[in-house]
Parts: structure tokens; C-alpha cells; sequence
């Protein structure tokens, strides 16, 4: 089915976007490949490299750990999925009610792998730090690694209940 010059697809709309109050491709100039009578190529994207990039610096920053964090009638948990790390390669901390996971996911890393084709796994250091939504008593704490879950359960302080005053 033929298109109307005046109806736009999603993919004009988005390249329409893109382009600068002149009409010329305001990206061209940071990596967006043109076709051959001018205009942008739909769908090729050529990333440029710069010192400024921060993606030529994701190799050095460390992975996230996901975790849920919720609460009982008398204490705070906190579960990650910890699958495939060893416990002597995690780390649990807390000072001042900041918790902080950290360690090493190795053995993902296959030297005789000549191409990848996928690669979703994140295999190397990761850190999670978390300030806790409720104060904890720091030394009243269990952690527990099992089946690939680390769960950390912390007993909640008491809260008293804030004193009424009088006012005269």
C-alpha cells in the first residue's frame, strides 16, 4: 500500500525529531549515517567515540544487585538474588543505617570465546548501596545465604511514640 507524501510513519515522526529548525540533519554531525540523497538513514546508527562518552567507561564501573526491601511487624529485609556467587566473594556492611553489598560474579569470562553473539549476563564486581528506610538496631542482624538468595534481616528499633505537650 502506497503512503501519502503527507501521512507520517513513527519512524518519520522520530526521524523529523532529530532534525534541526533548517531541516538539515542536526545529528549528522554526532554519528547519524546519512543515505545517499541526503536525508537520515532510518534505522543505521554509527556511535562515536569520544573521551566524553561515559559508555567507553562502563568496564571500569561496577554492576548493580538488584534486591527487595520490605518490612514485618518486627523487622527489615532485605533479599537479593545472589545466584552463582560464592560467600566468600560477598561483602555485607552497615554504618549509620546504610547497608552496602558488594562483591565479585565471576566465571563468566571465556577466554577461548572467539565471537559473542549475545552477552546479557553481567559477570565482575558489584555494589548496592542502600539507606534503610527504618532504624535498624546494627548488631541485631542475621544474613543468610541460601539457594542463590541473600536475605539480611535486621531487628527495627523501637520508635516510641512522639509526647504530647501541653501548651498553657
Amino acid at each position: 500500500m502506497a503512503r501519502k507524501q503527507d501521512e507520517m510513519s513513527l519512524d518519520d515522526e522520530l526521524t523529523a525529531a532529530f532534525l534541526s529548525e533548517d531541516g538539515d540533519a542536526g545529528l549528522a554531525d554526532e554519528g547519524l549515517v546519512e543515505s545517499a540523497d541526503g536525508t537520515p538513514a532510518e534505522e543505521v546508527y554509527v556511535e562515536e567515540t569520544t573521551e566524553d562518552n561515559w559508555e567507553d567507561d562502563t568496564e571500569n564501573l561496577p554492576g548493580q544487585l538488584a534486591v527487595d526491601v520490605y518490612e514485618t511487624a518486627d523487622k527489615l529485609i532485605i533479599k537479593a538474588r545472589t545466584a552463582g556467587i560464592e560467600r566468600k566473594d560477598l561483602d555485607v556492611s552497615i554504618s549509620d543505617n546504610i547497608l552496602t553489598i558488594s562483591g565479585i560474579l565471576s566465571g563468566g569470562e571465556d577466554e577461548k570465546a572467539t565471537q559473542w553473539h549475545i552477552q546479557e549476563c553481567y559477570w565482575g564486581e558489584f555494589s548496592r548501596t542502600i539507606a534503610l528506610p527504618v532504624q535498624v538496631i546494627e548488631d541485631g542482624v542475621e544474613a543468610v545465604l541460601k539457594d542463590g538468595v541473600l536475605t539480611i534481616s535486621f531487628e527495627k528499633e523501637k520508635v516510641e511514640e512522639p509526647k504530647r505537650i501541653t501548651i498553657n
